[in-house]
């Protein structure tokens, strides 16, 4: 018999209900292409590019070649890996998404505040670039902040960056997003359990 995963059996029992969303291929946070919309509020998903398909997770324990303290994230953003450092001089790490060229960056940072099924709000240069998209979208499968959020604050506030994961696995390991870190919806989930806010950020 075939293993399911949690992820695997929510998405497919909600497909029936999901039936009446637009299916394309959309770019969690940007791409240059238009997008036709349902309706304003609600963008369309991948389901069957996403979520009829094994997605397994890329989590591994591994030696940890940060240097950083217990609890710290680091955003390999070269080599396109999140790394939480634990004890033992160990580290999970994770295959992630990281900024495109133009919107990739580095410095550190702490979580701020974290979210479980995020609603998402698309800045206001995204949506001046992007019209089409709507003023806020509650969370969900179709939701391109996946199945959890961590929220990145520095000194001044709120940075406006996310770790989240993704309704396109298919973009992990590449350089795509306006500057978010996108892991799995398994693997954000998992990095979810492991840290609390407060937990340090530095992208390298």
């Amino acid at each position: 018999m075939r293993n399911f995963s949690p992820i695997r059996i929510f998405a497919l029992s909600t497909l029936t209900g999901l039936a009446a969303l637009t299916v394309s291929g959309a770019q969690a946070f940007d791409r240059s292409s238009s997008l036709s919309f349902a309706n304003r509020y609600v963008q369309p998903a991948s389901l069957p590019t996403d979520f009829l398909r094994d997605v397994r997770s890329t989590r591994a324990l591994v030696d940890d070649p940060t240097g950083a303290r217990v609890g710290t994230i680091t955003i390999d953003t070269k080599n396109c890996y999140l790394y939480l450092s634990m004890q033992g001089g160990k580290a999970m790490r994770y295959s992630a998404g990281v900024g495109r060229e133009g919107f990739a960056w580095s410095g550190k940072a702490h979580v701020g505040r974290r979210a479980e099924w995020p609603a998402w709000t698309p800045p206001p240069a995204m949506r001046l670039r992007r019209p089409e998209l709507p003023p806020i979208m509650e969370g969900g499968l179709a939701n391109p902040l996946g199945a959890r959020a961590l929220y990145l604050y520095n000194g001044h506030g709120d940075m406006m960056v996310r770790i989240h994961g993704t309704n396109e696995p298919n973009t992990i390991g590449r350089a795509v997003s306006s500057g978010c870190i996108r892991l799995l919806n398994e693997d954000v989930i998992d990095l979810y359990s492991r840290v609390k806010v407060g937990t340090p950020v530095v992208v390298l």
